[in-house]
């Protein structure tokens, strides 16, 4: 079986600076591309381990050690809460590479194994495949880091009773009471009320227009933080977002 060294040398350098490009994304470092390939270039010592004849223990401090001057050579040290951050997410994203790879090896191309065999092909796919994978998992952990920024922990106090609710930040919820201006936050609740209370308010969406039940509440809480003048109001349709029964209103963006 051949081993050809010099191209391992070389995916060493490329993963780890597809790796160390990932947490500067991810992390908003926003690092020169020589820095993250000075980082990448280092990172490849860890190429030498395969002349070097060590114990499990000593090959995880060599690790270990090698990825702190990874981290401080490609986004310098400003403390160490700092730095631990970058090392933890070098380790995320290596963890998520390697296991991708692993997978996909597993799942369609055993056969023809990327990780057993050592062919100039394989290697070849693994350098296609890499990026793509990287691509992938940043633009996915910003859909879910956008997307989960606008969940919220809601408690409505009405009547002496509290509701535990989950509310979503809807930027298309501009809903107002016409009558005393007082925003509107919909909910799907289960909530007993006395039809004299019952504020019927008009509304106009982009494909209807018609009038939705609003009732006054005593407290409004969203992530503990008390907001006042809002009422709500009672949705009959099941909301769309995943796990919602609360959609606040676009006025709360700037104080949440």
């Amino acid at each position: 079986m051949k081993i050809y060294l010099d191209l391992i040398f070389l995916i060493n350098i490329w993963f780890d600076f597809l790796i160390l490009l990932c947490v500067s994304i991810l992390l908003k470092r926003n690092i020169k591309l020589k820095r993250i390939f000075l980082g990448s270039l280092f990172g490849s010592l860890t190429f030498l381990i395969i002349f070097l004849n060590l114990n499990n223990y000593i090959l995880i401090i060599y690790k270990i050690i090698i990825s702190i001057f990874m981290s401080i050579i490609t986004f310098s040290y400003k403390d160490l809460k700092y730095t631990i951050s970058n090392i933890s997410y070098f380790y995320l994203v290596s963890i998520i590479l390697g296991g991708s790879i692993y997978l996909l090896n597993d799942s369609f191309i055993s056969n023809n194994s990327l990780i057993i065999k050592n062919n100039l092909f394989n290697y070849l796919i693994l350098i296609i495949i890499s990026p793509i994978i990287i691509y992938i998992y940043i633009n996915q952990t910003r859909k879910l880091k956008d997307n989960y920024s606008n969940y919220h922990k809601v408690d409505i106090l009405y009547k002496d009773k509290l509701y535990h609710l989950n509310g979503y930040l809807d930027t298309g919820n501009n809903l107002v009471d016409p009558y005393k201006k007082r925003k509107i936050i919909l909910v799907k609740l289960n909530i007993k009320y006395d039809d004299t209370s019952i504020i019927y308010t008009p509304y106009e969406s982009l494909n209807n227009i018609g009038v939705i039940k609003c009732l006054k509440i005593d407290k409004l809480f969203v992530d503990k933080k008390e907001f006042n003048n809002y009422l709500i109001g009672l949705s009959n349709d099941k909301f769309r977002i995943e796990g919602i029964n609360c959609i606040l209103h676009n006025s709360m963006k700037g104080e949440l």
